[in-house]
Order: C-alpha cells, then sequence, then structure tokens
C-alpha cells in the first residue's frame, strides 16, 4: 500500500473478526511505529499487548466498571468546552454516527450500549495500551501522538484495524493494577486492533474531514 494511499483509507473500525493476530505481526507494527520522530529522540512510548485469557479479564473489568457508571480519573481529562466550530463539528459527528446506526437522539440505552462497546474493544483479539511516564510533559505527549498514528498506519498497511479509544484511559488505575504497572506511569490510550469485520454494522459508518481551504491560510 502507498503511503499517502494509507493516511487517506485509514479509519477508525468498530467492529472485528475474533481471528488471533499473531505476535510476530504486532512485533512488526511496533518496530515500525518505533521509528516515529520525537523530541530529543526521548522516544517516550512505553506499550501493553493484550491478548487471549488477559485480555478477556481487562475487558471484564473495564465493563463494570464503565456500566456500573464509577466514575473515571483518566490522566488526560476531556476538556470543558471546545472552541465553537470543534464543537460543532463534533455535534455532527456525533449526530451523523446514530443516525447512520439508527439510535434515536433520546434513546438512553442504546446510545450507552454503543458507549460501552468501547470496553468490549469491538470485538478486537488484542488491545494495546499506551503509557509514558509521568514525569514527562506536553512534548511527550505529542510524540505519543504521532507514535499512536504510526501504530495505526502500520497496521493499515498490513491489512488490520485499528479504533483508538480515550475511553480505554479512563480507568488509568485498574489497567496499571491489573497489568502490575506503577502510578507514575500515565495511560494516555488504548488501542483495539484486529482484523476488520466487514459485515459489522458500526463499520458502514463513514467520519467526515474538512477541506484544506477550510483549515489552512496560504501567505505568498
Amino acid at each position: 500500500m502507498e503511503l499517502l494511499q494509507a493516511i487517506e483509507t485509514r479509519r477508525s473500525i468498530r467492529g472485528f473478526k475474533d481471528t488471533p493476530v499473531p505476535e510476530e505481526t504486532i512485533r512488526k507494527i511496533l518496530q515500525s511505529a518505533s521509528r516515529s520522530p520525537s523530541y530529543t529522540n526521548t522516544q517516550p512510548w512505553e506499550v501493553a499487548v493484550v491478548t487471549g485469557k488477559k485480555r478477556d479479564e481487562l475487558s471484564a473489568i473495564l465493563y463494570e466498571l464503565a456500566s456500573s457508571g464509577v466514575p473515571g480519573n483518566p490522566g488526560f481529562p476531556t476538556p470543558a468546552s471546545w472552541p465553537a466550530e470543534a464543537d460543532r463539528r463534533a455535534k455532527e459527528h456525533g449526530a451523523r454516527r446514530f443516525n447512520a446506526l439508527s439510535i434515536g437522539r433520546d434513546d438512553a440505552a442504546l446510545r450507552k450500549e454503543l458507549r460501552l462497546m468501547n470496553f468490549r474493544f469491538y470485538g478486537a483479539p488484542c488491545a494495546l495500551f499506551l503509557f509514558m511516564d509521568s514525569t514527562l510533559g506536553s512534548w511527550s505527549t505529542f510524540d505519543m501522538g504521532l507514535f499512536t498514528q504510526s501504530i495505526c498506519l502500520a497496521a493499515h498497511d498490513l491489512g488490520l484495524g485499528t479504533c483508538m479509544h480515550a475511553s480505554l484511559a479512563n480507568y488509568p488505575d485498574a489497567v496499571r493494577g491489573f497489568l502490575g504497572l506503577p502510578d507514575t506511569k500515565t495511560l494516555v490510550l488504548g488501542i483495539s486492533l484486529g482484523y476488520p469485520d466487514p459485515a459489522a454494522r458500526l463499520n458502514a459508518y463513514h467520519s467526515t474531514r474538512m477541506g484544506v481551504d477550510e483549515f489552512v491560510r496560504w501567505y505568498q
């Protein structure tokens, strides 16, 4: 797959086959992603790969916390507000997705069910949890974003799909405790990884993007 094609066709997958992803494939993805740039080559990323029985156990823990309404304490809290245009795009995106799934605005039960699917990893057989040391700052957070994008593009190139979940970082204490990691490791996000299921209804929805002239100013 050509690089531009990979960038333009990558999308969040929310329905996976239960086919296991070979360890050598996961290693190849992470090895490629390790070439991502970072501030003064600090390479702040740390990754936990969770599959098999451990994947099921951690999913059950997170699902129980979320479904019970336990408040989260993510290392990167959701912004209290968004700029007007960003807020508009987010709301339009949500409305289009619910409409594509025939979920009504007032159907709280189905909306909750859709949200909780995050904690089932949308059926993906592999979940990646990305951490960085808690002493690191904004530049390292930026680097983690670069690393995350590289993972998703490498997976896409190899015929796999990914979904980046901010929600999987809602319960960092539970994740760290399960994985035996210290509190000094900040959980940035989780990524579901697996082979896309083309029959999954959630995969029929495609998000939109702004045109170039909507976000670029030219100075000549």
